[in-house]
């Protein structure tokens, strides 16, 4: 006797496995780092390779372009010339991991790099998918002239110091700018400059 078609229907459902996994979207580990004299280290550059399954020679390469400067790899550790702030790093990763890591397509982690012919390809392991790499211009020479005592220039505020001042980017450079707020785009004169530190005042 054929059974009734509820009852191939429960059976039918009984069969239907549960998706693995929590579904969650993947969570980049926290950058760890610190300014040490005139370098600034990056911990656990090791530790988030191997958390996107990938060489951190290859990791190290991409973060020293989008610095602007250079660095060595020591042990588990980066080591960037220039004082560079946690936030730098940690976006030059998250740019890192959208480029190489990142499937486009089901937004999961599960990628390998391969190459087809010359072309760079994120082939994902989860969906099947493949995609080029996309590849970032080269950053222009950094700014230097940019910021020699004397100049006049135009910033951006991105942020506020602990001390008050306004904190703009541009490239490996960190300016401070007196009473400057998030968002506002000022023109200041540079008053001195440390290393990768640009103090600055208000141009009239």
């Amino acid at each position: 006797m054929v059974d009734p078609y509820e009852s191939l229907l429960k059976k039918a459902y009984e069969q239907i496995t549960e998706p693995s996994g929590t579904g969650e979207r993947f969570t980049i580990p926290e950058v760890r780092s610190y300014i040490e004299g005139k370098t600034t280290v990056f911990e656990n550059l090791t530790e988030l390779a191997d958390a996107f399954r990938r060489e951190k020679e290859h990791v190290m390469k991409f973060l020293v372009s989008e610095l602007g400067t250079a660095g060595k790899i020591d042990g588990n550790r980066g080591i960037f010339n220039g004082k560079f702030e946690t936030s730098q790093i940690a976006n030059g990763i998250t740019n890192y991991f959208n480029d190489y890591v990142l499937c486009s397509e089901c937004g999961r982690p599960d990628t390998r790099l391969v190459k087809d012919d010359r072309i760079l390809l994120l082939r994902c392991d989860a969906c099947g998918s493949h995609r080029p790499v996309r590849k970032r211009k080269a950053k222009s020479e950094e700014p230097a002239k940019l910021f020699e005592e004397g100049k006049i220039v135009d910033v951006h505020i991105q942020s506020v110091s602990k001390r008050g001042d306004g904190v703009a980017r541009e490239g490996k450079f960190i300016i401070y700018v007196p009473g400057g707020k998030p968002g506002q785009t000022v023109k200041i004169r540079v008053t001195r400059v440390s290393g990768s530190i640009v103090f600055t005042e208000r141009a009239a």
